[in-house]
């Protein structure tokens, strides 16, 4: 789970800058529908990852989730954002379920960096092109913790 504080002082106006065609500035190429209900496929910025989604729940301005299926495997995982309005920001809370285990410390650092590059399009800073050197330096953390998950 990422967290990640916005100066934004509504939810809407955050979920607004992940939905499309905000999302091509900050997070990937995605096609198709985006309603609730709706199918989607998807190339991400950060971590190359590439797949189809589909559109579980939309509840603007608090809630947002996606089911996932990587382009090369069976398992779905499930990607689960909330906004709530604190004070004179939005905080957005970015919980991804479902992965291999043994794949978790990369998920975790994966999901650290599309956090960051949201962070960065809602403060107006350009998309990092840092992006291996940037996982790099997150990994080792996320290792630590996962090494913790039985």
């Amino acid at each position: 789970m990422s967290e990640l504080r916005a100066g934004e002082p509504r939810g809407r106006s955050v979920l607004q800058r992940v939905r499309k065609p905000a999302l091509a500035r900050w997070y990937g190429e995605v096609e198709g529908d985006l309603r609730l209900g709706g199918e989607y496929s998807a190339r991400l910025f950060a971590s190359g990852w590439e797949g189809t989604g589909r559109v579980e729940a939309c509840e603007p301005p608090q809630r947002l989730l996606v089911r996932i299926k990587d382009a090369d495997g069976p398992d779905e995982n499930v990607i689960e954002v909330t906004l709530t309005a604190d004070g004179d920001q939005t905080t957005v809370v970015w919980e991804e379920r479902g992965m291999p285990l043994d794949l978790l410390s990369a998920y975790g650092a994966g999901v650290q960096l599309h956090v960051e590059d949201l962070g960065d399009h809602l403060a107006g800073r350009e998309r990092r092109d840092d992006v291996k050197t940037r996982w790099a330096e997150l990994h080792p953390a996320y290792q630590g913790l996962a090494a913790k998950v039985s």
